[in-house]
């Protein structure tokens, strides 16, 4: 079986995440997708990062119901700050059987050159990348390894939710029903 990764911290997991899951699984040649909630990203600020369960928790929720989408605690496991490479060489340890590939978008695609042996990453593994505005010519677009897919852009980010749960705005339809009602249920993110 062939797996792509979506790596995130999930902070919280919103539609537009489920949009490119989604995608993905159904319009490449990836039978499923993973969606690998990280503890902390070694390239961000940990800034308002909540609790990694309740990330976890929100997106099991929101995949509850998906056939070929699915949520991986794997590098809540692993020793921190957990590297993607690391992460690939665990799981093709841990699950010889599956072929893994990784999904980012091209904002990602971008700095994949500060990653940790990113040059195993492209040796190794393919990339499926999705479009963000603003990140269309990246060094490695045209890398062997590198797909670049037609995913639908969606312009909405954890970041957004975060701020219009704090301006107590309406945050309807931006998150699936149980993620937004574990939310509410929780008072995160206040």
């Amino acid at each position: 079986m062939k797996i792509g990764l979506l790596f995130g911290s999930f902070n919280p997991i919103h539609i537009g995440h489920l949009i490119i899951a989604n995608y993905m699984a159904n319009h490449t040649a990836l039978d499923k997708v993973w969606l690998v909630v990280s503890p902390q990203n070694p390239l961000k600020k940990y800034g308002d990062l909540i609790n990694t369960y309740d990330r976890l928790e929100m997106a099991k929720l929101a995949t509850e119901n998906a056939s070929n989408i699915s949520v991986s605690d794997v590098e809540l496991k692993l020793p921190q700050p957990s590297y993607t490479i690391d992460t690939l060489a665990h799981l093709k340890e841990k699950y010889p059987e599956h072929e893994f590939a990784l999904i980012m978008g091209s904002d990602n695609l971008v700095t994949l050159h500060k990653w940790k042996n990113y040059n195993l990453i492209l040796r190794d593994y393919q990339i499926f990348v999705y479009p963000r505005p603003g990140y269309e010519n990246a060094e490695f677009a045209s890398h062997p390894s590198v797909t670049i897919t037609m995913t639908p852009l969606m312009e909405l980010s954890a970041t957004f939710i975060r701020k219009s749960i704090k301006e107590k705005k309406n945050i309807q339809f931006f998150v699936p029903d149980p993620v937004l009602k574990f939310i509410e249920s929780k008072s995160l993110y206040k």
